[in-house]
């Protein structure tokens, strides 16, 4: 008889996946069982059937949904651990009921829950007809069904991390297709104590990590640029704009191009109106950095820095290609004058 082949064990970036897999499992699940349930809706009782059996049956799904992707953050943790050949330490183990039935700001399931049928009874009242209102209240119910699951499967795995002692911290592990802030997160690694960043129907998770170098990407792990580069310029588009899309392919920084949608403004300057945005302005910001060093450079003010105060607009990706036209090389240097290009 031959000797017996010994099956290899997986790695930690392999049992991150897979437990990628089995959460978005869960996730599914719960939102397959929640969609049939809320067919059961009489539309001429919205609030009647949910209160009398519809409601509990999907708040009851719900839970059961949480429930089991909390359940195995205790093993996962220490495979994980046990795959980087280090020893696990835990304080305790994760009580999985400790993040079912409740919702992730802390309000009760049965409160977030309701509140598809308070969508679905606005836009009867608004004059939809009534598939257009019945589906409006189902994809709000479906995004938050998915997104509690999730989150209680996130919120154990964190807790399990915490209380491991040879853990050191995590590395955020997404699996495309994702949106751009979920991108250029990934890899990224974080401390043991480093609240998790999501978004409604997010489903990113945790990689336990016992060795980390914060602020860095882990070696191995999700490359935000290559997957930007594998799609195509439409999928591109979609996901960063398309501004912000060819801005990334002219060489901008994904970070900062995404970034800086979040304080979009529209101020008066250059003589027009504009897109700007206020990330990176404030007084430890790179691009206000960057201004004062220009304005130190020119004489403007003295070697100190003091006195500085920014006054220029951070433009938009979409606004310099705007102003730029057709001159690629004014683009360019457009792009490295905001602090997108290095």
């Amino acid at each position: 008889m031959g000797t017996p082949v010994e099956e290899r064990r997986l790695t930690a970036e392999e049992l991150a996946q897979a437990y990628y897999v089995t959460q978005a499992q869960h996730s599914r699940r719960t939102a397959d069982r929640v969609q049939a349930l809320w067919r059961e809706l009489d539309r001429r009782d919205l609030t009647g059937s949910w209160e009398s059996f519809v409601g509990p049956r999907i708040v009851a799904a719900v839970t059961a949904g949480q429930l089991a992707a909390a359940a195995g953050a205790d093993e996962y943790t220490a495979a994980v651990v046990a795959a980087d050949g280090a020893t696990s330490d835990p304080s305790g183990r994760i009580r999985p009921a400790a993040f079912a039935g409740v919702a992730a700001d802390g309000r009760a399931l049965e409160s977030l829950l309701y509140l598809p049928v308070i969508t679905s009874k606005q836009a009867l009242a608004a004059g939809l007809d009534d598939v257009e209102a019945m589906m409006r209240g189902l994809h709000q119910l479906l995004r938050m069904a998915a997104s509690e699951v999730a989150d209680a499967g996130r919120g154990a795995t964190g807790t399990a991390i915490t209380a491991n002692r040879t853990i050191r911290g995590y590395i955020r592990v997404v699996n495309p297709p994702a949106c751009g802030r979920c991108i250029i997160l990934a890899g990224l690694e974080y401390g043991w104590n480093a609240g998790f960043q999501r978004h409604p129907r997010c489903d990113c998770v945790h990689m336990p990590s016992t060795l980390i170098a914060r602020g860095r990407h882990h070696r191995g792990a999700f490359d935000p640029k290559a997957y930007f580069d594998s799609l195509s310029e439409r999928e591109q588009a979609r996901i960063f704009t398309q501004a912000g899309a060819q801005a990334i392919r002219d060489g901008a920084s994904m970070t900062s191009v995404i970034n800086a949608r979040r304080g979009m403004y529209t101020a008066d300057a250059y003589g027009q109106r504009v897109r700007a945005t206020r990330d990176s302005t404030t007084r430890r910001g790179s691009f206000y950095r960057q201004e004062r060093r220009r304005a130190i450079q020119r004489g403007l003010i003295p070697n100190s820095g003091r006195g500085f105060r920014l006054v220029a607009p951070r433009l938009l990706p979409e606004e310099i290609y705007r102003l730029a036209g057709n001159d690629r090389g004014q683009a360019i240097a457009m792009l490295r004058r905001f602090g997108y290009l290095t």
